[in-house]
């Protein structure tokens, strides 16, 4: 889902890149000492999710939702399809630009841009959507993940979050936060790769709602230097039927 959430947050930098907010400051996070582990972190928040032998059961997610950029007044529809093992794709309709597509069929990942047009992802880009179309990634990080580090905690809005830091074999490092009271994610950090450049990005997860025994986040904020961009969830339905179809590059026009 978060990988979904990026593409369409880098497909609009491109678009609203003339939109600027001043970034936040951030406080140093407290030191790690007197901290759970990493596992007990990670155990919780796969118990929190729905469990191992829940997450496990689901094969397909498909969702569809709305996004808007407040500061511009854009606004459009989104569905995502994801399948098992590492298959993904979304489609993002935003009104007066058009449709800004993504996918990741296993293999090889692309996206379709309005303003660029049709060009296959590489490099760290790829490594990132590689870890990102893993519909099962909560319950594989240890592995997706060889160094995963505790740094401390942090205050998230009203919520006091540990700080963890993961390190992928490819792809960026990421920094995710969870809950010390539930164990869910409620926010991640990442410098994600685009045409652009670097784009730093923080997608805070503040609502999930439970489907078929596993919680999914319906409410999330991502911010960069440039613009806030929310996004609400309306359907989720898991283990219907994924053509995958859905996830094969189109043709060039």
């Amino acid at each position: 889902m978060k990988r979904i959430m990026t593409v369409i947050l880098l497909t609009l930098a491109m678009a609203f890149a003339a939109v600027a907010q001043e970034a936040k400051p951030k406080a140093d996070a407290k030191p790690a000492e007197g901290m759970p582990s990493a596992d007990q972190i990670i155990e919780k928040y796969v118990q929190a999710m729905g469990g191992k032998a829940a997450l496990e059961k689901i094969n397909s997610r498909v969702t569809k939702g709305t996004l808007d950029i407040p500061a511009v007044g854009v606004s459009g529809t989104m569905e995502t399809y994801e399948k098992a093992p590492n298959k993904m794709a979304s489609i993002a309709t935003i009104a007066g630009f058009g449709e800004v597509k993504s996918a990741y069929d296993g293999t090889k990942g692309w996206a379709d841009h309005p303003a660029t047009g049709l060009r296959d992802l590489s490099g760290v880009e790829l490594a990132n959507t590689r870890l990102e179309a893993e519909l099962h990634k909560a319950i594989r990080l240890k592995e997706l993940y060889p160094t995963i580090t505790v740094k401390g905690k942090e205050k998230v809005g009203d919520k006091e979050a540990y700080v963890v830091e993961g390190t992928p074999k490819e792809g960026s490092v990421e920094k995710w936060y969870f809950d010390t009271q539930t164990g869910l994610l409620i926010r991640t950090d990442a410098i994600q790769e685009s045409p652009e450049g670097k784009i730093p990005t923080e997608i805070y997860f503040d609502e999930y709602k439970e489907f078929d025994g596993v919680k999914v986040p319906v409410a999330m904020r991502i911010s960069t230097p440039m613009y806030a961009l929310n996004i609400k969830t309306q359907e989720v339905k898991h283990n219907v039927p994924v053509d995958d179809a859905k996830f094969a590059k189109p043709a060039a026009k």
